[in-house]
């Protein structure tokens, strides 16, 4: 049990955690880092900031307390004069997986949140409604809200891009094989698969809501892949396309409760003869969960930002469940802490199964 104090300091970091996200956020907003970082010998006054970047002095002092605290922008005590500390060791790869984050959390998260309280007791995504006047979930706002498409999707595809080859480095495709894309959106994902997996006369399909096809089937004609890719329109809650050897589930079932990834799991096992495979792709949490970032994080995006349902699992939690719907649970793959950037927030595991005769 911990002690008084180390409770007292655990609410005490709650309180300044939404403070602090904003101050270093802003430092980037006004453009102060990217100043600092065109001219890195450069060595510069809160007065030169300040009329560099449309604030006044005594602002970027206040502003500029917290990075220095935290090391991220060095200041001369004796001069005055702020450099880059630690930001100075993060490449132009860094900022473009950081930034993304950070834009997100701000347009999707922070002002939605402030009706988490009421989005678990409605079962719906209450600030949709109160912000943008939507509703639904979160992905069904996003199609007619470009703020909001645009500072997900750049997130979306930077986790996609640094998730993907670990992903199919861990898939095996044979040569001949009929490949299903659940929830596929608009293409990209068999067109990695492909491009990844591109065994002789593989054939992979797209499947997701009809009004997804003519994007879709654009993406595949633009990648030269129209013979090798398609798409079916329809629901998985409706039912899941027969005559595929491997179903691919990627970034899909962490965004529902327990009994719709049962509904989900168990329309692709009628779907598949017996010896048929499912991959699976998910943000999990740890079997330890204190030893956990996605915590921090995955609750409060899923139950008060995008669902009002969902959230990740434990491996072992998915592995059961696939089990309850009619698999054998062949392989279970967690990412390495220690091959992925210290930012970095969701830890992915891969669960594969075989229908059960």
């Amino acid at each position: 049990m911990p002690t008084k104090d180390q409770t007292l300091v655990t609410l005490r970091e709650a309180h300044l955690g939404p403070m602090r996200f904003m101050n270093i956020l802003s430092v980037f907003e006004l453009g102060i880092v990217d100043l600092m970082r065109k001219q890195p010998n450069q060595r510069f006054t809160a007065e030169q900031l300040g009329a560099a970047v449309g604030a006044t002095p005594d602002a970027i002092y206040q502003l500029l307390l917290l990075p220095v605290k935290d090391g991220l922008i060095a200041l001369d005590e004796r001069t005055g004069e702020y450099t880059l500390d630690g930001l100075a060791q993060l490449g132009d790869e860094d900022f473009a997986r950081v930034l993304p984050w950070m834009n997100m959390i701000k347009v999707v998260c922070l002002r939605q949140l402030y009706y988490l309280t009421d989005s678990i007791r409605a079962g719906e995504v209450v600030g949709l409604q109160k912000l943008f006047g939507l509703t639904g979930t979160f992905y069904e706002a996003t199609l007619g809200n470009d703020e909001l498409r645009s500072a997900w999707g750049s997130m979306m595809d930077a986790v996609t891009e640094f998730i993907d080859p670990w992903f199919f480095d861990n898939v095996e495709v044979g040569a001949g094989q009929k490949v299903l894309d659940l929830a596929g959106n608009t293409g990209l994902g068999a067109i990695l698969t492909y491009r990844h997996k591109g065994v002789e006369n593989l054939q992979v399909t797209c499947f997701d809501f009809p009004e997804k096809e003519a994007e879709a089937l654009a993406n595949f004609e633009a990648a030269g892949l129209a013979g090798h890719c398609s798409f079916i329109g329809g629901d998985v809650f409706k039912g899941v396309p027969k005559g595929f050897d491997l179903v691919l589930i990627k970034h899909f079932l962490d965004m529902f409760d327990r009994d719709n990834v049962l509904k989900i799991l168990r329309a692709v096992a009628g779907a598949l003869e017996p010896g048929g495979q499912v991959y699976i792709l998910v943000p999990i949490y740890p079997e330890d969960i204190r030893e956990s970032s996605s915590v921090d994080f995955f609750p409060s995006y899923f139950l008060g930002c995008t669902m009002a349902q969902g959230g990740p699992q434990k491996v072992s939690t998915y592995s059961a469940w696939l089990e309850e719907a009619g698999f054998e649970v062949t392989r279970a793959v967690t990412q390495d802490h220690a091959t992925m950037p210290a930012d970095m927030v969701p830890v992915h595991g891969i669960i594969c199964g075989t229908r059960k005769a």
